[in-house]
């Protein structure tokens, strides 16, 4: 049984962060903690949405790591509650967003956060009582504000997916011109997350025909504009189609991840300093050619529709394009390149054979196959 869920308001335009505050009126939130990072905020960009929230009354915790903890959770939840917050608005890239998702948990909900998580069977305990959410991305990368899920690295230092429909912002800002100052590299890694999820729920074997056409649409408009974003910043068509690829990469990626992600999040995992999006791009060339003997991606054609979403003459150029491209952008060459070592391989596994996203891939890995796939992208 599939199911096809699609809930979020999105409000979608250059200059859109000025209907905050409308939004929260409707959504209901009078006090919000506005969920960020100390990037953002010396950016200039939180002073936009405040500014754009006027004289609500309004908490900050701007201390968001680049990878969300349980800690972090922890140190919001004491500034929503001294706030009397009844809401949040997470403004920043996939980090903030996800952090102000286990907020919502935290702040409403009793226990640890890893009472919570899915692995732990933790989504049926994720209520309707979550604090509600506006999300405002500033990257244009996970797509979290219109995703159910949320990773957060927990004291364990297991990074978890958590995941609920409870969790969907009740509203996504998406302004491009909040991400025309962002840096080549941080373009380039948060615009190949993008990709990576268009391409790979697009390669997944459930059954989700919406989810398909808004994935490869997203590929389509990803793969275009990414160099041009990365290399004048201040292109505001590739801005606002890279920050397209990245809400429809999460409208799409309800239907399922896989193996790039399975291996990412244990990885980011392992060592918190390495970025997804970075992991990520080393990551598809190797799983693009496992999953080419999957038997749904080759019944449905799936390789050869995301070629032609490329421009790409044949489904085997694929991988290599996705490593040119990774050169042109200026990321690392492989794994080796960010530091990872051999020595690291079985932690990663068994972190990647745990994660959610393990089972959903159209070939179910072994140990050994996710092996051969680190060797690949070292």
């Amino acid at each position: 049984m599939s199911l096809i869920y699609y809930l979020t308001q999105i409000q979608f335009d250059h200059g859109a962060v000025r209907l905050l505050r409308q939004e929260c009126e409707r959504v209901g939130i009078q006090r919000p903690l506005v969920v960020t990072d100390p990037g953002v905020k010396a950016a200039g960009v939180l002073q936009k949405a405040l500014d754009a929230l006027g004289d609500l009354s309004v908490s900050v915790f701007d201390q968001t790591p680049s990878n969300p903890t349980e800690a972090a959770v922890r140190a919001a939840v004491e500034v929503y509650r001294a706030g009397g917050c009844d809401g949040l608005v997470a403004v920043g890239g996939g980090s903030a967003i996800d952090c102000a998702k286990g907020i919502a948990i935290a702040a409403t909900h009793e226990g640890p956060l890893t009472h919570y998580a899915t692995i732990e069977g933790g989504s049926p305990r994720i209520t309707e009582r979550v604090a509600p959410l506006i999300a405002v991305p500033t990257t244009s990368g996970t797509g979290s504000e219109v995703a159910r899920g949320a990773i957060i690295i927990v004291d364990d230092h297991r990074k978890l997916g958590f995941h609920s429909w409870n969790l969907l912002p009740k509203a996504a800002i998406c302004d491009p011109e909040l991400t025309l100052g962002l840096p080549p590299l941080l373009t380039a890694a948060t615009g190949m997350d993008a990709i990576a999820h268009c391409m790979e729920t697009f390669m997944s074997a459930a059954f989700n025909p919406p989810a398909d056409g808004i994935a490869l649409d997203g590929l389509e408009r990803g793969w275009s504009s990414i160099a041009r974003a990365t290399q004048d910043g201040s292109d505001r068509e590739a801005r606002l189609n890279m920050m397209s690829a990245s809400m429809q990469g999460a409208m799409a990626f309800q239907k399922g991840l896989g193996a790039v992600h399975s291996l990412s999040h244990s990885l980011g995992g392992v060592n918190p300093r390495l970025h997804h999006g970075t992991l990520n791009a080393m990551f598809l060339p190797a799983v693009v050619r496992f999953n080419a003997q999957a038997p749904s991606v080759q019944k449905d054609r799936r390789l050869e529709r995301m070629a032609g979403a490329m421009g790409l003459a044949s489904a085997t150029d694929i991988p290599d394009a996705i490593r040119d491209m990774s050169a042109r952008l200026g990321l690392p060459s492989g794994l080796a390149a960010m530091g990872v070592t051999e020595d690291q391989f079985d932690a990663i596994i068994q972190g990647a054979m745990a994660d959610h996203c393990h089972k959903t891939n159209p070939r179910v890995a072994t140990p050994e196959e996710y092996r051969a796939m680190l060797r690949e992208s070292l």
